[in-house]
């Protein structure tokens, strides 16, 4: 089918008038009840079929076309994060320590266009389109599961999901087929020890110092524990301890994050991890507390709908290439619909030709708004060639 460019540019400015709001009136995971109110009433007002309520927070919207065809689902995010707005903008983030940093407010607004279109052009859709907008993506366990719970993939053939992706210049997008995007585990060790004297350390046993050679020990887990030729990551984002110049600590605190693409991956770096807190807090004569908390599952693409969104890309983008893109680090909860129904996650640039855009979960992050335009014809593109697959 041919995508209506005329139709998708009118709405360009619609959509930046949508995302320029959501961007004044952030709304944390679970709590996007203004967000979600905007969302439906738009839906309602263009004549679609509106539930809302779902996941608590999310609105699931569908349109039936005038044509057979299959049923085809489209999902955006819609929560921000709890960092402060740096920008000096007319849109910058009017609710204190709230910003959309992600990029789920161009999320949002795309969906929106793209579910205006479709109702502009009902009786030559063919098959059904289900619009998922989706609460809480940024926090574990994440909305999506709780999306499918309340049944939004019900009769659903096939879902695709786009992340605007600042590191890429706007005008591009990317995809690949399999393994995406990583699991984003979590973990944190308290290390309980003797605090004391710092004038008589041999009187304590320090949570500090063991806390300092376990983040070194930690490290070994991928430089010597992992195939070179494999993917993991292990990074230790916190680590406090202590109260005073002159007082050894009686506890310390480490957490942070692990990264993987397989479940046999995931066991391995868990396993490695328990070991070298056990004998490592031992050694110090520390007990110590370890909880590893299991993140969204990998995000891996269905191989014909990645070489189905490839196709489009190079069609509509075709400055983007048609070469997979890597794989990254980065998680999503996109994962869980992917482990039901055949789909695709993909990439649409976001950031400045230059390269110097701020990344995402920076207080400066911005986006490059046409990409805003790119994506919603992508989904278009892509939607309307699945629904008529025969399969």
């Amino acid at each position: 089918m041919t995508v209506h460019e005329h139709t998708l540019k009118s709405l360009y400015g619609d959509m930046v008038q949508w995302r320029r709001h959501l961007h004044r009136h952030p709304e944390l995971s679970f709590q996007e009840y203004k967000t979600s109110a905007m969302i439906a009433e738009l839906l309602e007002k263009w004549g679609l079929e509106v539930r809302r309520g779902v996941a608590g927070t999310g609105v699931v919207a569908r349109l039936a076309g005038g044509r057979p065809g299959r049923t085809i689902a489209l999902r955006a995010d819609i929560d921000a994060l709890p960092i402060q707005d740096a920008k000096a903008c007319e849109y910058r983030s009017e609710v204190p320590g709230v910003m959309h940093a992600c990029g789920h407010d161009g999320h949002t607004a795309e969906l929106l266009a793209v579910a205006r279109y479709y109702s502009l052009h009902r009786d030559e859709t063919a098959g059904s389109r289900l619009f998922l907008f989706q609460p809480g993506e940024e926090t574990l366990p994440g909305g999506a599961i709780r999306m499918i719970e309340d049944g939004a993939l019900d009769g659903v053939d096939a879902i695709y999901g786009v992340h605007l992706w600042s590191p890429m210049p706007c005008g591009t997008a990317a995809t690949r087929s399999g393994p995406f995007m990583a699991t984003p585990d979590e973990f944190e060790i308290e290390i309980v020890g003797r605090g004391g004297h710092g004038g008589l350390p041999h009187e304590s046993k320090d949570a500090l110092v063991t806390g300092a050679a376990l983040v070194s020990a930690l490290q070994t887990i991928v430089s010597r524990s992992v195939n070179p030729l494999d993917a993991a990551v292990l990074s230790v984002g916190r680590f406090s301890a202590g109260t005073a110049n002159n007082v050894i600590a009686a506890s310390s605190m480490l957490a942070g994050t692990v990264r993987s693409f397989n479940k046999e991956m995931r066991a391995l770096l868990r396993g490695r991890m328990e070991q070298i807190v056990k004998h490592t807090c031992e050694m110090h004569g520390c007990d110590y507390r370890f909880r590893y908390i299991e993140g969204y599952p990998p995000v891996v693409n269905d191989e014909r709908e990645a070489e189905r969104v490839l196709r489009q890309i190079a069609e509509h983008l075709p400055g983007s290439g048609t070469a997979p893109c890597e794989r990254i680090m980065a998680g999503e909860d996109f994962s869980y619909y992917l482990e039901r129904k055949p789909g695709c996650f993909f990439f649409v640039g976001a950031g400045r030709e230059s390269g110097d855009s701020a990344p995402h979960h920076h207080p400066m992050f911005d986006l490059e708004e046409e990409a805003m335009l790119h994506a919603a014809r992508l989904l278009v593109a892509v939607a309307d060639d699945a629904a008529l697959d025969s399969d």
